[in-house]
């Protein structure tokens, strides 16, 4: 159906249109193109895997009990965890239709209802929150109903009205922080919290999975008695009452369904207007910067080696939405933070993979920005100064942040375990060095804007990268397995391949140097 020019239809068929073009190009801005008949056809043979795996899997558990609850419990768990994941993407998906977008001034000075705008906006983050889930999730319900139990085919109402409501959620939450913060301040405030919501399965299990051995007694005692059949989480609890909508109980479904319902309604009816006014705030943002005290004061005191790092410090501060995007890496820190300071049994080969790991990543993200998305280097090259000396402020302003996040934890580990510590401070050091230097010889030019996507046109700086670090981390697991146990041969050749990989990535990264 196409729909009458203005109607909701209209409008909904061009939002789903946008939709299916930006994904296949995979750039929110870039300019949208037709998916390809090549990428349809790997989308579509990659379903086709989908339902075979899921006909195996699904003949083999199809004779599950429904009210036993342990199964409510992991069916639940599974839905709060997709529904973690739904507010990330949502949120992220709230600020591009709000803010990247850049078409709702055309769209509001027309003659279309802002509330059909913004009906039409919350439907497509919604349809686009459940894309991903439907894509995993109904070749199972698919293999379920050939099998004869039609009830899974619940999935799909079900993973519907939970992305209406994180959906719902999220928009709100965005208006919400517009109010508050004000539109340039969400953009930021709204992706840390997508990125938050998106990792914080990862945090709390590995928090949960470091408490000692009697809490962790004290705590299996107390679930037992809790999930009883007369406890308070029992298979009567409400709950479960999700857990038993996904697995096909018809009332629970239809609450669920009646819920979203009322939430869409509600979020569409209600909140148009401030839409607007947030979009209002957004076009209004940009404010002329106040005039410094005492006027503008020049320093020229400083070398060239410290004005260069202090310059690309200084355009990092002032890109909110790049602090935002490389700050991600630093949320996985916090688990193995938590090892090192609170666990008296560390695994310090683990440790100091996660930590080599971690941190060449950190620098390769930081030598991308200062390096490879350079702003003027055509006015660095016709500058009266020292090529050599300006390459390395760039390369020093990328290396020092992710040494001086990394230092705390790393002299916490030299006190405590002397040897494994250094060790681990070699590797950090040798990953972050290296993913410095790999950057710098093969990265491309490119803009800040690309950081998000920087991956796809730069395959083999991509893939030099995560090799070294692999390589690194690998290095780092092994030494500290040699200096803390009994060195085996295994470890000791491991040790000797993760080197030679290090020096072969270094070596290739040297012959595909850019000039």
């Amino acid at each position: 159906m196409m729909g009458a020019p203005g109607s909701i239809a209209w409008l909904a068929r061009h939002e789903i249109r946008l939709f299916w073009y930006n994904a296949a190009s995979g750039k929110p801005k870039a300019a949208p193109r037709r998916p390809g008949t090549g990428g349809l056809a790997a989308l579509g043979l990659a379903w086709l895997v989908l339902h075979v795996a899921a006909f195996f899997v699904v003949s083999r558990t199809a004779g599950i009990d429904a009210a036993d609850p342990r199964v409510l419990v992991a069916v639940t768990a599974l839905l709060f965890g997709c529904m973690t994941f739904m507010l990330s993407s949502a949120l992220k998906s709230s600020v591009l239709v709000l803010f990247e977008r850049g078409d709702l001034d055309l769209l509001l000075s027309s003659p279309l209802p802002s509330r059909s705008i913004f009906t039409v906006r919350l439907a497509t983050v919604a349809a686009g929150t459940a894309a991903l889930y439907l894509f995993f999730l109904a070749p199972f319900a698919h293999m379920s109903a050939v099998l004869g139990h039609t009830r899974w085919l619940a999935v799909y109402p079900v993973i519907l009205a939970s992305a209406t409501i994180i959906a719902c959620a999220a928009m709100l939450l965005t208006l919400g922080l517009v109010r508050v913060l004000g539109a340039r301040r969400t953009r930021v405030v709204a992706q840390v919290i997508g990125a938050l919501a998106g990792a914080l399965l990862f945090i709390l299990s590995q928090v949960f999975s470091h408490y000692s051995q009697t809490m962790e007694t004290e705590a299996a005692a107390a679930f037992a008695q809790a999930f009883s059949a007369g406890g308070l989480l029992g298979a009567a609890s409400p709950l479960w009452l999700p857990g038993r909508a996904l697995l096909g109980d018809p009332l629970p479904v239809l609450g669920t369904v009646l819920v979203a319902i009322a939430a869409f309604m509600f979020t569409a009816g209600r909140t148009h207007r401030f839409f607007v006014h947030g979009l209002q705030q957004a076009a209004s943002s940009s404010r002329a910067t106040r005039a410094p005290e005492g006027g503008v004061r020049y320093r020229f005191g400083r070398s060239l080696f410290d004005t260069v790092v202090r310059k690309e410090w200084r355009l990092i501060v002032r890109d909110p939405h790049l602090i935002s995007q490389v700050a991600l890496q630093l949320i996985y820190l916090l688990p193995l933070c938590l090892i090192v300071f609170r666990r008296s049994e560390i695994q310090l080969p683990a440790l100091a993979a996660g930590l080599t790991l971690l941190c060449s990543s950190l620098t390769a993200s930081l030598a991308w920005i200062t390096v490879s998305a350079e702003d003027a280097p055509d006015l660095l090259r016709s500058a009266p100064a020292a090529a050599r000396t300006v390459r390395l402020a760039k390369l020093a302003a990328a290396v020092m942040p992710s040494l001086a996040i990394i230092s705390i934890p790393l002299l916490w580990l030299v006190m405590r375990a002397p040897v494994a510590g250094l060790l681990a401070s070699f590797t950090v050091c040798g990953g972050v060095c290296a993913a410095a230097v790999i950057v710098h010889w093969c990265g491309r030019p490119a803009s800040r804007g690309d950081f998000t996507t920087r991956g796809k046109g730069d395959f083999l700086r991509s893939m030099l990268e995560v090799l070294n670090g692999l390589a690194w981390g690998g290095l780092a697991w092994s030494l500290v397995s040699v200096a803390t146990g009994e060195p085996s041969s295994t470890v000791l050749i491991g040790a000797a391949v993760a080197f030679a990989s290090t020096l072969l990535t270094l070596a290739v990264a040297w012959f595909s140097r850019r000039a």
